[in-house]
């Protein structure tokens, strides 16, 4: 495969990617992951590697199509600073534990557990389950713990974290918007410290292939970030034509399709 063939494949990713983010409300890692997982395997990329090497690699296109996201809700003020503060160090935390544990695990068992995730994830949205309102938050050492799962849970799956961070800010006393925004900061020290530890942790493998620092792919990840941002806009648009209920279900089929690949 030449290179312009490549970064060109990359580009169909990411504006596909970017397109059922925008389209479904909910993307990131849940998407790119299998997305850039399926685009190895055909690289013939070492079987592994490549689940390590979409995570890592997810993450830090999270980083960056996540920047702008949070700086939109920040300036609309529905970021809460306090609960963002107290989560902090245990996103942090828990994201450089959540890569090691990756590490540790063989790209099989990595997938495998990926698919559960996925899985359990898709059944929760086709049965309509949402956050459960509270009235109010924990302490700090309460909230830290909750950005240690956090953290954790959302790097070792490559995802920005919305996925958990949402409820659980929701079970805090939250309104949507203030979960959703605080949700949308939250993913960017998840996404940069984990994307960094997974440099750190696939620093000089040998099987990796060229282009890649560790277990971030930097074509892909260019291609992605190019392409992801204005197609979003797109998924935006032909979100308003379906309702919402057939977009959740939509999602959720997609979701299950997915996460039964990766297990079967």
């Amino acid at each position: 495969m030449t290179v312009a063939l490549t970064l060109l494949g990359y580009l169909v990713l990411g504006a596909a990617a970017g397109t059922m983010a925008g389209l479904f409300g909910v993307g990131g890692g849940l998407i790119m992951v299998p997305a850039l997982a399926f685009a190895f395997g055909l690289q013939s990329v070492d079987a592994g590697i490549a689940m390590h090497l979409a995570i890592g690699t997810s993450l830090a296109t999270i980083f960056v199509t996540g920047a702008s996201s949070a700086w939109a809700h920040y300036q609309r003020g529905s970021i809460r600073r306090e609960w963002f503060m107290s989560l902090l160090p245990g996103l942090v935390l828990g994201a450089v534990v959540g890569v090691f544990v990756a590490g540790a695990l063989s790209g099989g068992l990595l997938g495998t557990l990926f698919g559960v995730f996925v899985v359990l994830v898709a059944l929760r949205m086709a049965l309509g389950i949402g956050p459960r309102a509270g009235r109010a938050a924990p302490g700090r050492l309460g909230m830290g713990v909750a950005g240690l799962v956090i953290g954790g849970v959302s790097a070792l799956f490559g995802i920005g974290g919305g996925t958990l961070s949402v409820p659980w800010l929701s079970r805090c006393g939250a309104s949507m918007t203030q979960a959703v925004g605080t949700s949308a900061a939250c993913g960017l020290p998840i996404a940069l410290f984990g994307a960094l530890t997974f440099i750190v942790v696939g620093w000089n493998r040998p099987s990796l292939p060229v282009g890649a620092t560790g277990f971030v792919m930097w074509p892909a990840f260019l291609g992605i970030v190019l392409a992801s941002v204005p197609f979003a806009r797109l998924g935006v648009r032909l979100a308003h034509v379906l309702s919402a209920r057939t977009l959740r279900l939509a999602f959720a089929a997609l979701l299950l399709i997915v996460g039964l690949r990766f297990l079967f």
